[in-house]
């Protein structure tokens, strides 16, 4: 829902005209009513995504036009406009369904504003929709897994989804970090509410600030206008902090004061600003390393370290290699409209390798071996063309066989195996192998193999 169609309901004509151009500007599509009856009329017969109405009308109220919407069109999201100062009007709102309400009087911006978190709002509730089943039988993408380890880690998370602490979970790049936030989020009480991501490395420290906590209009060269950050933006909601250990210091202190006090002030700003989030942090690095190279506050990292869950390599939790892989084939061959399998030898290829770039590095591995395979199996050579350049060898010591070695067993197998089948007849087994009987001969004399009745 990126451009929702919105009603607006309001019988003053200046603040009427007044919130319909503002609202278009932003590229929304706008109708609007005078009064609650032809609202009513306009809702009957057109589709709205998010419909905006005064609580004192002519014809009929706000309130009656409320109770209409959520009764009949209660995906409808609605936004009240209320005198300023009248409690028990916003407590009946919301408790007749309306999402929001907004005092005279109002800034549109703070409009604006309310009609972005019904849209981010949707969008979160759309994607909870697709992956509520999945999450239920734990077959989520990087989570995928059989292992104790992650046994583990998917009890840990049933236990803190139930719970308002934050969490800092540690693991390398491509474990899936960021996929059991989005989880924990989608499994709490706050799942209806806004899940907002910072990547905390992707930022520069001048502007880092103002996407936390927001900025005030001339605070700095080039802030035009007031700018909301994520902070507010997640209200209710959770925020997840990726890669926290590369917060500067200088920012550091904000945000453990808005960890504490659930308050901050934005950036060139005097009003103190009070959210309630929950906060679910990330890294890969070495925090307690980092306390001691005085590069984290040791103070926040305990603020943040509340609940901690350990995601393993796939290197430690191999076991579960083979469920991925038919995971991400079966996903692959419907994205890429092929029907290809993987044969036991590239399978074994991949569980002698090590994926340093973990279960992101497995899933473009076969989304690649998928791609490229010129037939309707994946075999080792496919694995071996897909795997990134001297990925094998970069990891290689003594009790890891080159990719060379792996290549070469698997191909000696797959030839005895042939020939078992074919009672050693090499023309059969050349047929079989599709190649040449002169082909044959090559590999049997280079790997040495020879049959009993010629030994």
């Amino acid at each position: 829902m990126l451009n929702p169609n919105i009603l607006l309901i309001e019988d003053d004509e200046i603040l009427r005209i007044t919130v319909s151009d503002s609202l278009k500007k932003m590229g929304w599509p706008v109708t609007t009513a005078e009064d609650g009856q032809e609202g009513l009329n306009l809702i009957k017969n057109n589709s709205f995504d998010i419909v905006i109405s005064d609580i004192r009308l002519p014809k009929i109220n706000g309130i009656d036009v409320l109770k209409e919407i959520k009764n009949y069109y209660p995906n409808t999201e609605v936004i009240m406009i209320t005198a300023f100062g009248n409690i028990e009007d916003a407590v009946g709102i919301i408790k007749f369904g309306a999402y929001d309400y907004i005092t005279k009087p109002f800034h549109t911006d703070d409009l604006i504003f309310r009609i972005k978190k019904i849209i981010d709002y949707q969008t979160l509730k759309n994607d909870y929709t697709s992956l509520k089943n999945q999450c239920d039988d734990r077959s989520l993408l990087n989570i995928i897994g059989k292992s104790n380890k992650m046994q583990g880690v998917f009890d840990l998370i049933e236990r803190v989804s139930k719970v308002d602490s934050n969490i800092l979970i540690t693991g390398e790049s491509g474990t899936g970090k960021g996929l059991v936030a989005n989880i924990i989020h989608l499994k709490s009480k706050r799942a209806k509410n806004p899940f907002i991501k910072v990547s905390c490395a992707a930022l520069p420290e001048t502007l880092l600030e103002s996407e936390l906590f927001g900025h005030e209009k001339g605070s700095f060269t080039g802030a035009i206008k007031r700018r909301y950050g994520r902070f507010e933006m997640a209200k209710d909601g959770t925020i997840f902090l990726d890669e926290i250990g590369e917060i500067p210091m200088s920012i550091q202190v904000k945000l453990l004061r808005a960890i504490q006090e659930n308050e901050f002030e934005r950036v060139g700003g005097e009003e103190t600003i009070k959210v309630d989030v929950r906060i679910i942090s990330a890294t890969r690095k070495n925090l307690e390393k980092a306390i001691e190279d005085r590069e984290f506050r040791e103070d926040l990292y305990y603020r943040l370290k509340v609940i901690p869950i350990h995601i393993p390599p796939l290197r430690e939790r191999k076991e579960d290699i083979p469920l991925l892989v038919d995971y991400f084939i079966k996903r692959f061959n419907k994205k890429l409209s092929r029907l290809v399998e993987i044969t036991s030898e590239a399978l074994k290829c991949l569980m002698d390798y090590d994926f340093p770039g973990n279960v992101r590095e497995l899933e473009n591995i076969i989304e690649r071996s998928v791609a490229l395979s010129t037939s309707d199996t994946i075999n080792a050579y496919d694995i071996v063309m897909a795997v990134e350049k001297d990925g094998f060898i970069s990891l290689r010591d003594e009790d890891i066989p080159s990719l060379k070695d792996v290549i070469s067993k698997t191909e000696m197998t797959h030839l005895m195996k042939v020939l078992e089948k074919t009672n050693w007849n090499r023309i059969k087994a050349a047929k079989i192998l599709g190649i040449s009987r002169k082909n044959l001969w090559e590999k049997l004399k280079a790997y040495n193999i020879v049959s009993e009745n010629e030994e």
